[in-house]
């Protein structure tokens, strides 16, 4: 079993959370993703933050093009770790 983990980039906090909670219905996905901030370099204000979606795949049973067009739903993208 390999431990594959996916990154999704979403432009703000309130999408993330949104990806995240649609990440079990639309996928199966049982383990709860992580929510990271992602400061943009040199950046303090929170409004100019992307916000990191990450998600493991031991089984490398998702498809990463599949995400990819899912966080595009929220204008997001999926990012090779």
């Amino acid at each position: 079993m390999s431990d594959v983990r996916h990154v999704l980039v979403l432009p703000d906090r309130d999408a993330a959370e949104e990806v995240a909670e649609a990440l079990a219905e639309r996928f199966g996905v049982t383990e709860e993703p992580r929510l990271v901030r992602d400061a943009l370099a040199g950046e303090d204000d929170a409004e100019d933050a992307q916000w990191l979606v990450l998600l493991r795949d031991e089984g490398g049973r998702l498809d990463a093009g599949k995400l990819d067009e899912f966080a595009g739903e929220w204008e997001g993208w999926r990012e090779e770790p």
